[in-house]
């Protein structure tokens, strides 16, 4: 009886002794996360003041202070919506550095994130990208970004027409006004052909919380503002 009792406490020391091990495990990669992505948005805000003291911007930006503002930011991911696989690869994406295109903000979702440039599985681990062929942040055209149902982009479910989405490239930023959400098919590009007027594609899978490879996608089409 004594003997069971002592393997017994030892078991549950090594149970306690293994929670504490996994909280500092979780506690450290949190903070990695933390840090790299405020050295992330440094870098980005350090090049686009580079750029504007050597005139690329071509005229001062009148939003420089707001926009300033906003890259100093901490870019803290809120993983609550993300699935657990996504989250540990965002944290694994991390140890590679990376240029951002732009930071892309929804305000009314509480999304900030990271532009890169692609759509391959690490870049889009990290953050979100734009899709080749569309045109590039701050040149006009139709821009395309994916990003992952399961990860940023799962906020998406909840963007309503009428939403702002800012594009803050090194020369400012620019407004986006969502007006159309839609439904399509993997194979339909059609959504990434230039419109009109300056637009802003963003397209991720969907249904957002179907298991395996989802079957249509989800496009939200904003205009220049």
């Amino acid at each position: 009886m004594k003997a069971s009792s002592k393997a017994l406490r030892i078991l549950e020391g090594g149970f306690i002794f293994l929670g504490l091990l996994l909280l500092v495990v979780f506690a450290v990669a949190h903070i990695h996360r933390f840090v790299m992505l405020r050295a992330e948005m440094a870098k980005f805000e350090a090049r686009q003041l580079e750029s504007t003291k050597e005139g690329i911007a071509g005229t001062e930006a009148t939003d420089g202070p707001a926009h300033n503002a906003d890259l100093h930011r901490a870019q803290n991911p809120d993983y609550s919506l993300w699935s657990n696989r996504r989250t540990k690869l965002h944290q694994a994406s991390l140890r590679k550095p990376v240029e951002s295109l732009a930071v892309l903000r929804i305000p009314a979702l509480h999304l900030e994130v990271p532009v890169l440039d692609g759509t391959d599985e690490v870049t889009l681990n990290r953050g979100v990208g734009r899709i080749a062929s569309t045109a590039l942040p701050g040149k006009g055209g139709n821009i395309g970004i994916a990003g992952h149902r399961d990860g940023f982009f799962r906020r998406l479910k909840d963007v309503r027409t009428g939403d702002a989405i800012e594009l803050a490239t090194m020369s400012g930023t620019d407004i986006y006004i969502v007006d159309r959400i839609r439904i399509t098919s993997p194979t339909d590009v059609s959504v990434l052909r230039p419109r009109t007027k300056h637009s802003l594609t963003l397209v991720t899978c969907y249904p957002f919380y179907f298991v395996g490879p989802a079957p249509s996608r989800y496009i939200v089409e904003a205009s220049l503002k």
